[in-house]
């Protein structure tokens, strides 16, 4: 069932706002733009739609409308063909939140929130603060226009301190004032609205190296202000990417008022371009995007062709689709079925496809949308070339930044192919846009707030910190990578762990990790491994171990001379499907955001780029550097935990190494991917699923083994994740004091680790189980023969120990119970026993023992008794004795001999 809000036609920002917000606090509910919208929040939905819970009208089946919420407006007439559905038997409930209070409605609503503010976004703006939700800066942002809009920026008479109040709380949420900016319309005065219209008349631009510059030059008899709101303005709807603006007077100033000046207003949008470093040698300055100077005594027209020229210069060459574009493109047949194309978005997560003939010529595009709408109309079995976008928008792999950022604005479009030479090389996609955008401005952020630059070259940072050979090594690889036509990327671990490093520390890497990208020359499958045998030719002394069915490669030095212990894994960039919860990913080869997009966590997705050109770049494509920052462990996306169960176990492993906190929705998701239940029923089923037993093992080895295995297995018990071992398993205070009583008694008892110490306190977890349950979790784990053997006799040990322990009265039959069985299996008898028995089993260990007789089978022959059975009978009467305190020195122990040989001679 649906629940919809309603947005009225020639949508405005107000109405956008409060729906996304609405949106929020109606959980599941979906935003029917009803008819159209303004021009300016069609530009800003051409790139912010995928980001926002909107559905096409079209794709409505009235039937499942369960609820209807209507926002900034009370008239059905508002509603176009929607209109109807407010007369639907089945609907719960209509709600209305609006703020014009003139006029009755003629909606049949079941709820009212009808209130004299600016905006009707601040109504729901307080409703969200009350339930405390947090928003998404691009949520804020939306939300923020709406009352900027609709109360004039805070000028209007019915703005409110409410508004107001609401606005400062969307600020704390991460609104985009750049963006606020560019779609909010302040007003001019009369005298500023004909210089405006004078200026747009007369305009001058020119492209350069993607980006457009204007410039235009005004003459007035006296001074006016103003005129910098006026260029802001003007920039923005000329849709140019620098401005400079002159100004030149004759008349204004008293002391001479014949004399011609010039004042030059600069604006600029391009990062790499300093306005002030421009205007500085005149006297002028400002910040490095927008700045002016005045001029005395010159030739305006001269001096303002002068500086465009100067301005023109320092533009850099811009991104290209080259840098942006995805590849390998996943591609589909013009007959492949609608039904078929949804496995495929599915399968990979793309939000549309590229569709090519049989000569891979690009014939047409079909989205996520088109497949919706004839899913909708029941044409599952159609072949997409009757739904698919024909004669396509194409760019070719030198198209810039700009130009591609353009196209998607003015046709609307979510993704564009990248053609060179009659070939899809590759496609670049709205998102690609925006997480560019969104790095661009964070390394102005870094550049303003002189902050650490994390977003720019690294290789400086790697070159001093690396050990000198490690360093030539990565240099190597990536030389060998660049000859192919490849990018190279240091990715993971490694970044992290270079990010959270202290400045001048010297990094000691033992396990490395490289990405091979094909970009836009095909990397196959084989990549890695073919860098891998390239690097073997050069370092002949590397032991390389390839794995084939996940396209890796590794190459292991042990103990050299030079590089250490060292290990390289190299892989082909590679995207990943799991095709049934827990089992063994099915990878194919991908591109470097697809590849990182597969790691388990934010912190982990990072990659620097070690291939010219712009080596040294870090990736950051989900707000890893950030999470780093934030000190929190956030997973990628929702249904990781589900996919993969070992990811929570390295959630935690990393929380509690690095001092971090897991970020409440992940948290939220591994929550809900243990209640599911999906781990138990593959279990029942005996169903095949790796990421529950031998990856499983080897989280859980990572985890016991280490130094902070306590706050690790508690967090784990406070998640519920020992459910991934059985659904039975709960740390309980009993269980978690076994556990540690084992690990004290294994630090005295075999403090140089002759066993394996966290086998052992794995196997108290699996012995708190029921025993016919032990040896299956234990063999589903792939434990050592020796484990699973001891806890398939676990019960058996403890009953005889408990039952015979309390039984004996002697030294000496209490070692002879005991010494039946091995070490660590009293160990864990000994946690799950009563305070006596374990006191016997400590004497036992610690000193009984150890108890040796004063005679052994050579000082038997030396009294001259003949080798032979009776050696141990006589050597384990003699040790009894020994233990009972019969025997106290070599001389009691001879005569005891002799004593008992006697005896056995006269029975004879």
């Amino acid at each position: 069932m649906l629940d919809l809000i309603l947005c009225h036609q020639t949508a405005d920002f107000d109405a956008l706002g409060a729906a996304v917000g609405l949106s929020r606090l109606k959980i599941g509910s979906r935003i029917v733009l009803t008819g159209g919208a303004h021009p300016t929040v069609k530009d800003f939905l051409a790139l912010h739609r995928d980001e926002l819970a909107l559905i096409e009208q079209r794709s409505v089946n009235p039937e499942q409308i369960r609820s209807l919420f209507v926002v900034d407006n009370q008239w059905r007439d508002r509603f176009g063909k929607a209109a109807n559905w407010f007369d639907l038997p089945q609907l719960n409930a209509i709600e209305i939140y609006d703020h014009h209070l003139d006029g009755e409605s003629d909606i049949p609503a079941t709820e009212k929130y009808i209130e004299a503010i600016g905006a009707t976004t601040t109504l729901i703006v307080e409703r969200l603060q009350q339930q405390q939700l947090q928003l998404t800066p691009i949520e804020a942002t939306v939300m923020a226009l709406g009352i900027h809009v609709d109360t004039g920026s805070l000028t209007f008479d019915q703005t409110t301190p409410r508004d107001a109040y609401a606005l400062a709380w969307l600020m704390t949420q991460g609104a985009n004032v750049k963006i606020i900016a560019e779609y909010a319309e302040p007003g001019f005065t009369p005298q500023l609205q004909q210089l405006f219209s004078d200026a747009l008349d007369r305009l001058n631009t020119t492209n350069v190296r993607g980006y457009k510059v204007a410039w235009i030059l005004l003459t007035t008899e006296n001074f006016i202000p103003g005129l910098s709101n006026l260029a802001e303005r003007l920039l923005e709807l000329s849709e140019s990417d620098a401005l400079l603006f002159g100004h030149a007077y004759s008349k204004g100033q008293k002391d001479d008022h014949s004399e011609k000046r010039l004042t030059l207003i600069g604006r600029c949008h391009i990062d790499e371009v300093n306005l002030n470093d421009l205007f500085a040698p005149f006297g002028g300055g400002g910040h490095s995007q927008a700045a002016s100077v005045t001029f005395r005594s010159v030739e305006p027209a001269q001096m303002l062709d002068q500086l465009v020229e100067k301005l023109i210069e320092t533009i850099p060459q811009p991104l290209s689709a080259r840098d942006l574009m995805s590849s390998p493109v996943r591609t589909i047949r013009p007959d492949t079925t609608i039904e078929q194309a949804q496995r495929v978005l599915f399968r990979y997560g793309h939000s549309g496809l590229s569709v090519v003939d049989e000569n891979d010529q690009l014939v047409g595009i079909i989205s996520r949308r088109d497949i919706d709408l004839a899913l909708h109309h029941g044409f599952s079995h159609a072949p997409v070339k009757g739904y698919m976008t024909r004669n396509p928008k194409t760019i070719t792999p030198d198209t810039s930044l700009p130009e591609i950022e353009d196209l998607m604005v003015t046709y609307d479009l979510g993704r564009l192919p990248v053609v060179e030479n009659g070939q899809l090389m590759g496609i670049v996609t709205r998102t690609d846009v925006l997480r560019q955008i969104h790095q661009d401005r964070l390394e102005k952020k870094e550049r303003l707030t002189q902050k650490t630059p994390l977003i720019s070259c690294l290789l400086p940072s790697f070159r001093h910190r690396l050990h000198p050979p490690i360093w030539k090594l990565l240099q190597t690889a990536a030389q060998q990578a660049h000859q192919r036509g490849w990018h190279l990327y240091l990715v993971g671990g490694a970044v992290r762990d270079l990010l959270l490093a202290p400045g001048e520390e010297t990094l000691t890497l033992q396990d490395i990790d490289l990405v091979v990208d094909g970009f836009h020359r095909a990397a196959d499958v084989g990549a890695g491994v073919e860098l891998a045998n390239q690097l073997q030719e050069i370092y002949p002394q590397v032991r390389l171990s390839v794995h084939g069915e996940f396209q890796t490669a590794a190459l292991i030095w042990h103990k050299d001379a030079q590089l250490g212990s060292l290990m390289i894994d190299i892989a082909t960039a590679r995207t990943e499907f799991y095709p049934y919860p827990a089992a063994n990913p099915q990878v194919e080869a991908s591109s470097i955001r697809q590849d990182l997009y597969r790691r388990d966590f934010t912190i982990n997705a990072l990659a620097v780029r070690l291939t010219s050109p712009r080596e040294g770049e870090l990736l950051d494509f989900f707000g890893g550097v950030e999470d780093l920052r934030s000190q929190q462990i956030r997973v990628l996306h929702a249904n990781s935990f589900i996919e993969d169960p070992t990811r929570i176990y390295r959630a935690v492993r990393f929380a509690v190494r690095l001092g971090f906190k897991i970020d409440p929705h992940t948290e939220d998701y591994i929550r809900y991917a243990i209640c599911s239940g999906v781990y138990d029923r593959l279990r029942l089923e005996n169903h095949p699923a790796p990421a529950l037993t031998t990856r499983l093992r080897a989280e859980l080895t990572y985890i016991l083994e280490a130094a902070y295995w306590k706050p690790a297995l508690q967090l784990l018990s406070n998640l519920g994740a020992l459910r991934c071992l059985h659904s039975n398993l709960v740390l309980d205070a009993n269980l978690w004091w076994q556990i540690r009583f084992v690990s004290r008694w294994l630090k005295c008892l075999d403090s140089e680790n002759h066993f394996s110490h966290w086998l052992i306190r794995l196997e108290v977890l699996i012995a708190a189980l029921k025993p016919d349950e032990r040896e299956q979790i234990a063999a589903n784990l792939q434990l050592p023969k020796d484990s699973i053997e001891r806890l398939r006799d676990l019960e058996k040990i403890e009953n005889s120990v408990q039952q015979n322990l309390k039984k004996c009265d002697k030294i000496s039959e209490i070692f002879l119970l005991l010494r039946q069985y091995k070490v660590p299996s009293l160990i864990i008898v000994a946690a799950r026993s009563d305070r006596l028995e374990r006191h016997r089993i400590w004497q036992y260990l610690t000193k009984w023992s150890k108890i040796q007789t004063f005679l052994d089978g050579n000082d038997l022959k030396a009294m001259g008794y003949k080798p032979g059975p009776q050696f141990k009978q006589i050597l384990d009467q003699l040790l009894i004795a020994t233990l009972d305190g019969e025997i106290m020195n070599r001389e009691e122990s001879v005569e005891f001999v002799t004593n008992i040989t006697e005896k056995t001679a006269q029975k004879l």
